[in-house]
């Protein structure tokens, strides 16, 4: 397995809470450790591109990480894939 980048796990944490997900899904989806996790989430929740409901222990992403992940998107789309490159 490659090593990811930081934003390459923040994308996968933020698209994983999209719809509301728990810790555990998103610990299993990104696969992170508790400890790895707690971080992000941390670092998320102050940026505010995450919430957490506490009565039902749920994540979401909030609509400043929505406009993050279309930006994600956006810049991963400007890169053409190896096999989109013919060869002359």
């Amino acid at each position: 397995m490659k090593n990811r980048s930081r934003t390459e796990i923040i994308t996968t944490i933020l698209k994983a809470a999209r719809s509301g997900t728990t810790k555990t899904r998103i610990m299993y989806i990104a696969f992170l450790s508790y400890a790895q996790l707690t971080s992000y989430l941390k670092l998320l929740s102050e940026n505010k591109m995450i919430s957490y409901d506490e009565g039902t222990q749920i994540y979401r992403t909030t609509e400043k990480g929505l406009k993050f992940l279309d930006m994600a998107d956006e810049i991963s789309d400007m890169f053409t894939k190896p096999e989109d490159i013919k060869l002359k």
